[in-house]
């Protein structure tokens, strides 16, 4: 799934196009988010790409969705 990602006042933000749904990134598997899990305000979780250094934000990934029931 296509998720937006960038850099709002208190951290990061996921936006999901094709749900039209904007959301807080409130937790991470790993600093920084790359390569590991994120978890959005709504309670869902995504696998996010790894890179090896940090991209410039806003930037659109490829990220897999590991939670399966709708917000």
């Amino acid at each position: 799934m296509k998720v937006m990602i960038s850099a709002g006042a208190k951290g990061f933000v996921a936006y999901v196009a094709k749900k039209d749904l904007e959301e807080p990134v409130i937790e991470m598997e790993k600093p920084g988010m790359w390569g590991g899990w994120a978890k959005l305000g709504n309670g869902w979780i995504f696998q996010m790409p790894e890179y090896d250094t940090p991209p410039a934000l806003p930037i659109t990934v490829e990220a897999r969705r590991l939670t399966d029931q709708e917000a």
